[in-house]
């Protein structure tokens, strides 16, 4: 299935999206800190039925290559966000 990862601000998450069918999210927290922005990114969940399809890695990857272009250290209070970033140390830099 073709999807992609919109960066929702109004709604401070990230959706992975299929047509217009919302598969999923990544919702953060913009933290000003004396260091700069920081995304505590606190609570990713994929719709059940989607699960086990590897789309939360999908809506990670954007998110977190997305908060990169926006020179955003991450916070990840979510635990899967944790674990991602434990197992693509390519992705380690972000981490506040």
């Amino acid at each position: 299935m073709e999807t992609r990862v919109v960066h929702n601000d109004a709604d401070s998450r990230y959706e992975l999206l299929a047509g217009d069918t919302t598969l999923g999210v990544a919702e953060y927290r913009l933290l000003d800190t004396a260091g700069g922005q920081i995304a505590d990114f606190h609570h990713t969940v994929i719709d059940p039925p989607h699960r086990d399809r590897g789309y939360g890695e999908r809506l990670v990857r954007g998110a977190l290559d997305d908060a990169r272009a926006r020179n955003l250290r991450v916070r990840p209070t979510c635990w899967y966000v944790d674990q991602f970033l434990i197992e693509h140390p390519a992705y380690q830099d972000l981490r506040a």
